[in-house]
């Protein structure tokens, strides 16, 4: 992997790893409606006068069916489904089961016909990550409700699913534009519901900062970071780092909240960082020149029209500002 994917994936593993303590905090509260309004508002109210003045609001338009269900599989449901299980689970606990999403990808990958060739090496990766994932996991095993596991699980079902409508079906959509119209979408979505909910009185300082953390830092920047990966390092190695997730989860809880520092948790530190070098490991020359469509080359569930000749990116760069 490239310096400048490295970067992007230490940035994503720390920007997508503290919004499970951010929502832990918020849903104290406020309800879940609000959370998710507050969240995708801020971000779109931050991008899309940026996405506007860019232009390209023609490419929009004729990706909006791919567009909407982006939305509903990364931002809709996911965000709903994520702050309701906090309710009844750790933030910890949340990021351990969001790791799971690199696994699921893979498996969706080949089911849907358009997986990476994942030597010993990666799929050695993978396991060890999963491992890791496990030994974090381990002490955290009887808190929750089964219901906000499944829901957990549902979140990564749809992260897992979302890279893959982004490399197959907008691949000509700028980053900058699918990230803000997907948060508009989703803020319009929301808006009655959190209407409905709203509190009665001011949250507190510790609340407000929250969510305006989650709604700047954990969604507009986070957002351009995401496709900014996805395009420089393809999906399934992008998606490894959701390992690193449950790690920056611990680590705030350690210096933000006072958690003790266990062996177990620097042996799963050690397991998930491993992994995740194998997982993104580059492929040897023999394998990278086999005829295999890596994960930014288009597939048969490209939109009709498309061209045959050599592939733009799957996500472009957002444009300067």
């Amino acid at each position: 992997m490239s310096r400048r994917g490295w970067m992007l994936f230490a940035l994503m593993s720390v920007l997508w790893g503290i919004p499970y303590l951010l929502i832990k905090v918020a849903v104290e509260s406020v309800s879940v409606p609000m959370v998710v309004f507050t969240r995708t508002t801020l971000g779109a109210l931050i991008l899309l006068p940026l996405a506007v003045r860019a232009g390209r609001l023609g490419v929009v338009r004729r990706h909006w069916r791919p567009l909407l269900l982006f939305t509903a599989v990364e931002i809709l449901g996911p965000w709903a489904l994520l702050s309701d299980a906090e309710n009844r689970l750790t933030s910890s606990m949340t990021g351990l089961l969001i790791a799971a999403v690199p696994i699921i990808g893979v498996v969706l990958a080949r089911l849907t016909g358009d997986a990476e060739r994942l030597g010993p090496l990666r799929w050695a990766g993978l396991l060890v990550g999963l491992a890791g994932v496990g030994v974090l996991a381990g002490p955290h095993l009887g808190g929750g409700s089964a219901w906000a596991i499944g829901e957990v699980m549902l979140v990564a079902v749809g992260y897992a699913i979302a890279p893959m409508i982004a490399t197959r079906r907008l691949q000509d959509l700028p980053s900058l534009q699918m990230a803000a119209f997907s948060l508009a979408i989703a803020a319009l979505a929301y808006t009655g519901p959190a209407i409905a909910t709203w509190p009665s009185a001011m949250p507190g300082g510790r609340v407000l900062a929250a969510l305006i953390t989650l709604g700047l830092v954990c969604t507009a920047l986070a957002f351009i970071v995401f496709f900014e990966l996805i395009r420089e390092v393809g999906t399934s190695r992008g998606m490894v780092f959701t390992y690193v997730n449950p790690a920056v989860a611990v680590a705030a809880g350690v210096v933000l909240l006072g958690e003790p520092l266990t062996g177990t948790i620097i042996a799963s530190f050690v397991l998930i960082l491993g992994g995740s070098v194998l997982a993104t490991a580059r492929r040897t020359p023999a394998a990278a020149a086999a005829p295999l469509p890596d994960a930014a080359t288009p597939t048969p569930l490209l939109d009709a029209g498309a061209t045959t000749h050599a592939p733009e990116p799957a996500v472009k760069p957002a444009p300067e500002r």
